[in-house]
């Protein structure tokens, strides 16, 4: 224990020790340039850390991605798009697609829903019960995601008919009177799927609810009271009046969400591993890469994924300067 703790000191230390130097030194170059040069050139300085580091741990790997999805397995020669035809006709990976897309449709809309309800019913509470409310909900967020699916693999567990239940569903399924139910194993629907996302979406509505809670307290009161005076029901207020002014929010939280759906891995991988038809692309690239050791499928799955997040990333990016220039 106490290895580890002076292993973690010392890394701090020589992090934030090594960052000050560097910029230390950075400065020292920019001071024996003349004054016009370094007036220009320090800001490119005092950039240039994060611009190599973008490159070398991002750019790099992104292009050399895109060249090993071209070769064949062990990435010794090249195949052409052999990797995509084969992987786009295979029956198994279009189920894999089907099942991500699942999982975007639903883990984000639900998130955003419960979200928003929490924040609006949290906002009529009392202080205390408010914040209370609010701690609470947002406690799995300080949960890793193998935490989580950990957690909840006692909820949907399953053990033969007769013998004491310690999973809480089936638990209440037997109090019931029915046998006991082996719910990650239920394909029909995509059932079990659906067990799956909810632990994405208890997870992540923590997150939703406090940007959101935030938005719909920045709703000008005035507005509220005017839509009264004139006749308006609540629910009218607020679907009328509330949301489109924290619509800006909402589209935020929903693709923010969305981008960590499309590349969910550990939650699939620690409760069925893809298995009983659970698959999804992440996980699809982690079994292609380490298990089956094809860096060619591998390489051309991540393709498709990034090919897939940048219009989402794009689109987000456009919404915050929109929100900033509306400020």
């Amino acid at each position: 224990m106490t290895a580890k703790v002076m292993t973690a000191l010392i890394s701090i230390v020589a992090g934030v020790g090594g960052a000050l130097l560097l910029y230390y030194l950075l400065n020292k170059l920019a001071e024996r340039l003349p004054r016009p040069w370094e007036d220009r050139i320090k800001p490119y300085l005092y950039i240039l850390p994060a611009v190599a580091a973008i490159g070398l741990f991002l750019i790099y790997p992104a292009y050399q991605t895109i060249v090993y999805s071209f070769a064949n397995r062990t990435s010794t020669e090249w195949v052409g798009l052999d990797n995509y035809r084969r992987l786009l006709t295979s029956e198994a990976f279009l189920q894999t697609l089907f099942n991500t897309l699942l999982w975007i449709v639903i883990v984000p809309t639900a998130t955003v829903i419960l979200g928003l309800a929490v924040a609006v019913l949290a906002d009529r509470l009392r202080p205390r019960g408010e914040k209370l409310t609010k701690t609470i909900i947002f406690l799995p967020m300080a949960i890793s995601m193998v935490g989580a699916a950990t957690i909840w693999r006692f909820v949907y567990e399953a053990r033969p008919a007769g013998q004491p239940q310690i999973g809480l569903q089936n638990a209440i399924v037997t109090a019931l009177g029915f046998d006991p139910v082996v719910w990650l194993q239920q394909e029909r629907f995509h059932l079990n799927s659906f067990w799956l996302m909810i632990i994405l979406i208890w997870a992540q509505v923590g997150f939703s609810m406090v940007l959101l809670s935030a938005a719909v307290k920045g709703v000008p009161t005035e507005t509220l009271e005017a839509a009264r005076i004139d006749g308006a029901t609540e629910r009218q207020a607020f679907f009328r009046v509330v949301v489109p002014q924290i619509w800006p929010t909402v589209t935020v939280v929903f693709i923010t969400v969305l981008i960590g759906v499309m590349k969910v891995f550990d939650v699939v991988y620690v409760m069925t591993n893809g298995n009983f038809n659970t698959n999804v692309i992440g996980l699809e690239f982690y079994n292609q890469l380490f298990t089956n050791g094809n860096a060619g499928f591998a390489a051309a799955i991540v393709v498709m994924l990034m090919v897939a997040i940048v219009p989402v990333m794009i689109y987000q990016v456009r919404q915050f300067r929109a929100q900033e220039a509306a400020r």
